[in-house]
């Protein structure tokens, strides 16, 4: 592997204080350390995790931060010691040495793969987050924070050399830039964390970009009826398109959801999916599962320190209530596998794809995030 020791001047989005827009500046960026990946960022999309930094309810941001987490590109050069595997571990075929020219993904949640957690299989976190916390980028001669490692919302990132995800050459980076949060998180959701099962009732609260991946989900898993709950029946087309055989409006009811839900399937959902964040549909969601066996998870992000009510006789009588981190995938090494499927034509993420953009726009990006013309 080469080294690149020069700094980069790009563009790249800066939040520069909470409830201010995205300032579209000219940045600086160090070249790589020994561990670290510089990546030309190819293409990026816009989640809500991103919004939260926006309105100031994402934990532990520091500011100014360049945001995004959803990218791929391409590998610019690399720092001392760059190899991203050891050849005796079980990761080859996947994790080959990073040289400049190969294309990745940056993930939002690195494996060090040395870890106790990295090193136990049903644990998809990494202790080793955070080994350096110096930032790459500077602006006007101040220092600019990066946003969950990686920071796609430029056009060259400096990232940990396990938070990059080594894919094939193959894939259009305009497409599987969707693979690093949005798509894998919600469709593991129901693969890995809910576990559904063939034949079974599934309900997904909430439609956006987020909610349709859970959607594919549950219909690659099997399910059988998957009712699909938003507010702007717009999205209904898409959700029927991709998988949901049932959709509904909360306002079309006088009746709570879970009440709906329950007279629908004559006893409540097997799973149900709470894909919006906020504390009102989560017990909902938890409320619409049967009351044995049900299982609801928690994909929204509602804002930090939020607190949630509920009858504790919703869990006690046996539903399970559970979180999903990144849909549960190991990203390093699932990233790959995922890339692969998606050329096999195993699934079709691209019609979570409105638009796109130039990062001069990227303001005009949320408007419509806003909007729910995402």
């Amino acid at each position: 592997p080469l080294s690149c020791f020069q700094v980069i001047r790009c563009r790249a989005a800066v939040v520069w204080a909470v409830g201010k827009p995205l300032s579209v500046e000219e940045v600086e960026v160090a070249p790589p350390k020994a561990g670290e990946v510089c990546v030309k960022i190819v293409a990026t999309s816009i989640c809500h995790t991103d919004e939260h930094i926006l309105e100031g309810i994402f934990p532990n941001v520091d500011f100014p931060v360049i945001p995004g987490h959803e990218g791929a590109g391409i590998v610019e050069s690399v720092g001392e010691g760059v190899t991203s595997v050891k050849p005796e571990r079980h990761h080859i075929i996947y994790g080959m040495c990073i040289i400049p020219g190969d294309k990745v993904i940056p993930i939002s949640l690195p494996h060090c793969r040395e870890c106790s957690f990295c090193l136990n299989p049903e644990s998809n976190y990494c202790l080793n987050l955070l080994p350096d916390k110096t930032s790459r980028f500077t602006c006007k001669g101040k220092q600019i924070h990066h946003f969950l490692w990686v920071s796609t919302f430029a056009e060259y990132t400096v990232i940990l050399e396990y938070a990059v995800a080594k894919i094939d050459a193959a894939a259009p980076l305009d497409k599987v830039c969707l693979l690093a949060c949005r798509f894998s998180t919600r469709c593991g959701a129901a693969i890995n964390t809910a576990k559904v099962k063939p034949g079974s009732t599934c309900t997904v609260f909430g439609l956006g970009g987020v909610g349709l991946s859970v959607v594919m989900g549950c219909k690659a898993a099997g399910a059988s009826r998957i009712i699909a709950i938003d507010i702007n029946k717009d999205k209904f087309a898409k959700a029927k398109e991709l998988g949901a055989s049932h959709y509904i409006s909360p306002h079309d009811f006088k009746k709570p959801m879970q009440e709906v839900l329950t007279e629908m399937t004559g006893h409540g959902m097997d799973y149900s999916f709470e894909v919006i964040g906020h504390a009102d549909t989560m017990t909902a969601a938890l409320a619409s599962c049967n009351m044995n066996t049900g299982i609801c998870v928690m994909v929204g992000e509602p804002a930090s320190g939020s607190v949630i009510c509920f009858d504790p006789m919703l869990v006690l009588s046996g539903r399970t209530w559970k979180g999903t981190l990144l849909g549960r995938w190991n990203m390093r090494d699932c990233i790959p596998k995922l890339v692969a499927s998606y050329l096999e034509k195993k699934f079709n993420s691209d019609m979570l794809i409105t638009r796109a953009l130039p990062i001069a726009k990227v303001n005009k990006g949320f408007e419509l995030l806003h909007a729910g013309k995402r």
